[in-house]
């Protein structure tokens, strides 16, 4: 087997750049984000792999009055995280009074723990700008950027948002978006049928994908609010991956986290070729071969490759042969 990780042959620059989980769980009421970070140390034992992100909320989770102590409070719950765990947080919109404390609190004492930080109402790169002078100044130079597109003027500048060096995945914030056209979008956009059928929201979600793909970036589907109807959401994921180009969702219930695990997931099909053909590449050392009646090269080798990923951050089990790659030693190489 090849000694080079084929992700830096293949991917080059952006290796690791969609390494991230296709699920991010969102909570923020005390007990149900002790609930969840518990849920994904039992569901990483279960599959070997964390295949979902707990972000923990302070902007709709903290009372009005209570910003600080809530700040405190996810702070602590992330650095008491279990060893493997992906903990994220999502802190109020860098113009609301209390964003500056909460990266100061959150950031300046568990920056180590945490996977990334979520701004939400990110209107333009100004914005991206000053959430990273406050990690900076907070000792979190290298924390990641997620950020909430959520108004029209944001979508419009989605592609430049992307683009600044410290975002690493945009969010579509559909609730704000619809409510953001003063009713010129029906309520039924904010639905499961109505956020894929409306133009509008349409191309909002397309734009937001493709500025992601353009620089590398991670793009992340919005929530679905009928969290009872699984077969309703289950749809809706696999409509973002398979139609609109996306490679993460959002989930606002623990029941909606396996449904999105599922969509996402490459089929058994899939990861088996994907599998085969890789082998194939490598026996060859890269060069072009024939596979199943078709030419192959590196191009298509990048996309089998991904499939592979795929399978990995939903927690699919991969051919003996290439699971030494996806385990965590061959998986933190650079």
């Amino acid at each position: 087997m090849a000694s080079i990780d084929p992700r830096h042959i293949l991917l080059g620059s952006q290796a690791g750049a969609f390494a991230l989980p296709v699920c991010d769980h969102y909570s923020g009421v005390e007990v149900r984000m002790k609930k969840s970070l518990a849920l994904q140390a039992e569901m990483t034992e279960e599959f070997g792999t964390c295949v979902f992100d707990v972000t923990l909320d302070c902007e709709d989770g903290a009372p009005v009055g209570g910003e600080g102590e809530h700040a405190l409070l996810v702070a602590e719950l992330a650095l008491a995280a279990a060893p493997k765990a992906r903990v994220a947080v999502r802190v109020h919109p860098v113009d609301h009074p209390a964003f500056d404390a909460d990266v100061v609190t959150i950031a300046g004492r568990a920056a180590q723990r945490l996977a990334h930080l979520m701004v939400p109402k990110v209107e333009s790169v100004a914005d991206v700008q000053r959430a990273v002078a406050a990690l900076d100044a907070a000792g979190a130079p290298a924390l990641p950027l997620h950020v909430l597109i959520e108004s029209p003027a944001a979508v419009h500048r989605a592609f430049n948002i992307a683009a600044h060096p410290r975002v690493q995945s945009l969010s579509f914030g559909l609730m704000d978006f619809v409510s953001a056209h003063g009713g010129a979008i029906p309520a039924d956009g904010m639905s499961v049928a109505g956020q894929f059928g409306h133009p509008l929201v349409l191309r909002a979600k397309l734009e937001i994908a493709s500025a992601c793909h353009a620089h590398g970036k991670v793009p992340s589907h919005c929530v679905v609010t009928e969290f009872k109807d699984l077969a309703a959401l289950q749809t809706a994921a696999r409509t973002a991956a398979r139609e609109l180009g996306y490679t993460r969702m959002w989930s606002i219930h623990p029941d909606q986290i396996r449904p999105i695990l599922a969509a996402f997931a490459p089929s058994e099909r899939e990861v088996d070729t994907a599998a085969a053909l890789i082998e194939h590449a490598m026996a060859a050392s890269w060069a072009p071969v024939q596979f199943e009646g078709r030419l192959h090269d590196r191009a298509s080798y990048r996309y089998y490759w991904q499939v592979l990923e795929r399978a990995h951050h939903t927690g699919l089990p991969l051919p003996e042969p290439l699971q030494p790659y996806f385990d965590e030693p061959a998986a933190e190489r650079h």
